[in-house]
């Protein structure tokens, strides 16, 4: 697979089979990940892989959490502005009717932001998940690498087949997430990553994109 075919094909997938994924394959993938852009080569990212019984265990208790009704954890920072203006307004509207639609959930359904929670904390089936921490003392350039870094580990994991779906969820449930992969107060979750085989028969989901010319401006020839 060459790289316009795997960033052409990566999308966040929400319906993985149970078919496991090997430690060698995430091995491999994790280790070449390492060579992700960081600046100053400070490498801010540390990954849990939670697979098998602790992460049975761990979507037992979040889903436990989700279904009850539970608002989550505290914040430790925010997933979007508290302002959004139109146009991303008018993108994020647009992405959350297809995902609402795919998996199933009317938006007039009053029960929707269980539901929609549980299938987050079942990592909407996948084998395995990746919680990506940084130490408390990184600032938004550190940030910024991490998130190079897991599109690196995205691309990586569809040259070997798979598929993910990153979860910033996870981060509603961090106390549950910390006390499984034994996490210490000095690290802040900044997300999961789902990852496993697509699960067949289920139609795909693909968010649109916006066109080119409004986000990208060309100066000079």
């Amino acid at each position: 697979m060459d790289v316009y075919e795997a960033v052409d094909s990566r999308r966040a997938v929400r319906a993985f089979s149970d078919e496991p994924v090997s430690k060698e394959v995430l091995e491999r993938v994790l280790a070449a990940a390492t060579r992700a852009p960081s600046s100053g080569n400070l490498q801010p990212w540390h990954v849990y892989a939670v697979s098998g019984e602790p992460l049975a265990e761990l979507k037992k208790r979040a889903t436990a959490r989700a279904l009850a009704g539970d608002p989550g954890d505290e914040r430790e920072y925010p997933m979007y502005p508290d302002e959004l203006t139109a146009r991303y307004l008018d993108r994020f509207a647009a992405a959350a009717a297809q995902r609402y639609e795919a998996l199933g959930v009317e938006r007039d359904d009053p029960d929707r932001p269980k539901r929609i929670a549980a299938l987050n904390t079942e990592a909407f089936g996948a084998p395995v998940v990746l919680f990506c921490y940084l130490d408390r003392t990184m600032g938004p350039g550190q940030w910024g690498d991490a998130g190079m870094y897991l599109q690196t580990v995205m691309l990586l994991l569809r040259a070997e087949g798979l598929h993910s779906c990153p979860q910033v969820m996870w981060t509603m449930y961090r106390e549950t997430v910390g006390e499984t992969v034994g996490a210490d107060d000095g690290l802040v979750l900044f997300c999961g990553v789902a990852v496993g085989f697509e699960k067949e028969g289920v139609p795909p989901l693909r968010t649109g994109r916006a066109d080119l010319a409004e986000t990208v401006s060309f100066i000079g020839s």
